[in-house]
């Protein structure tokens, strides 16, 4: 391994044959078959700069953080410390301050939960979800509803699952202290107006908390645009290691919040009296953190910025649109959600095969695509469908995955008929 070799890699141009020579895991065959990966949604292949990285780290660099005055653990924590303020220029948050390492998205909406909601929310406050939510940003809710006796209600979705901007609107009062809401569905691929949406709450006065997860891998988020209040994402989704994720939060907020675990880093003194916790963004990290997944994380945005969002947004929509012009070739496959505005995510059924053994088939011929319900039963409820079988899109995809994957389906069909 060189130092050149963890240097980003800038492309003038978005050449997916290039690009797929970055990830390792497609050299090898799935049951004699080339692997046709098409389960980003639910978590990112690797690429080698992000497996060098990590492995740098362990072998060259490895030290505890924040701690020693030696020279290793220096150079750790200016590199752990470095990928603050990168992920701080990423989404354009405002501060350093405002970054939060935990181990994922999940993890950062129970942070919020169990801190901002259990200190701010009081008996009848309510609390606006959708019906598309992961149930990630659903049961920290409702944990909290059952302790405080706050109210959830959901904001609605048309037979498209479009989000009901309207509607979302005329249930806004100032009973409601927080929206906590998906930028992009998971199990649907709807883009929410999450900018107008945001803005509708402030004048309420709520409060606003975005799972980005699925849109940080896909589009250019801004922090200053949005006007988030709270926003999460998870690393593994972004190309990066598994966890590790970001909890975005303004400053003002943070200050506010008590801390949501305790032990070391997070303190500036203890005393068997008192403790005095230490400053933001220490406050919320107690315990030896992922360093390592932190470093990984700063070699997967660097990689992004490589690619540039523009090409990789382009490359993404194409396949999208690629994919829902093929599969219209499969008899008896129904789409579930077709959202006007949509990033790359297909959920359907088949009227032949369950979902379940749909993803069976198409994986006996190297294709990985997620069956289930994707941790949003609500709106597979809502659709009137145990499950769905869901194709999710990455930057490393092409037409041919996706001819594969159709042709896969034709041969669900065939066997089944």
């Amino acid at each position: 391994m060189t130092s050149a070799s963890l240097n980003r890699k800038i492309y003038s141009n978005f050449n997916v044959t290039e690009v797929r020579k970055d990830f390792p895991i497609f050299k090898q065959e799935i049951y004699g078959k080339p692997l046709t990966f098409l389960d980003s949604g639910a978590s990112a292949q690797k690429p080698t700069q992000v497996l060098e990285a990590i492995q740098k780290y362990y072998a060259e660099d490895y030290a505890n953080i924040h701690r020693g005055v030696y020279y290793l653990s220096q150079v750790g924590t200016q590199k752990y410390e470095d990928v603050r303020v990168k992920v701080q220029k990423f989404i354009n948050a405002a501060s350093p301050k405002e970054i939060i390492f935990v181990r994922g998205a999940t993890e950062a909406i129970n942070l919020v939960a169990q801190s901002w909601g259990r200190k701010f929310l009081s008996p009848g406050d309510e609390v606006v979800l959708s019906r598309m939510e992961h149930h990630s940003n659903i049961v920290p809710w409702q944990m909290l509803r059952d302790e405080k006796n706050i109210i959830i209600t959901v904001a609605p979705i048309d037979d498209k699952a479009n989000f009901l901007f309207d509607e979302f609107e005329k249930m806004l009062s100032e009973k409601v202290k927080l929206v906590a809401i998906t930028h992009i569905s998971n199990a649907l691929g709807t883009i929410t107006p999450i900018k107008e949406i945001i803005t509708a709450a402030h004048k309420v006065g709520a409060k606003v908390l975005v799972d980005g997860c699925q849109a940080v891998p896909h589009m250019r988020v801004d922090m200053q645009d949005l006007d988030a209040d709270f926003y999460v994402f998870s690393g593994h989704k972004i190309y990066g290691p598994t966890g590790v994720g970001i909890l975005y939060a303004k400053e003002d907020l943070l200050n506010a919040m008590p801390p949501y675990q305790g032990g070391g880093d997070m303190i500036r003194s203890v005393t068997f009296e008192k403790t005095v916790y230490n400053d933001l963004p220490h406050k919320f990290e107690a315990g030896t953190p992922h360093i390592a997944g932190g470093i990984g994380l700063g070699a997967a945005l660097d990689y992004l910025e490589g690619l540039g969002f523009d090409n990789i947004a382009r490359h993404e929509d194409h396949l999208l649109t690629y994919a829902c012009h093929k599969i219209q070739e499969v008899k008896g496959l129904n789409m579930i959600g077709r959202a006007d505005n949509r990033a790359g995510i297909l959920s359907f059924t088949m009227d032949l095969a369950h979902p379940h053994d749909i993803g069976t088939i198409l994986d006996q011929d190297g294709i990985a695509i997620r069956t289930g319900h994707h941790c949003a039963q609500p709106v597979m409820d809502f659709f009137e469908v145990p499950a769905t079988a869901r194709m999710s899109l990455g930057l490393y995809n092409t037409e041919k995955d996706i001819d594969r994957f159709v042709e896969g389906l034709h041969k669900v069909n065939r066997i089944f008929s």
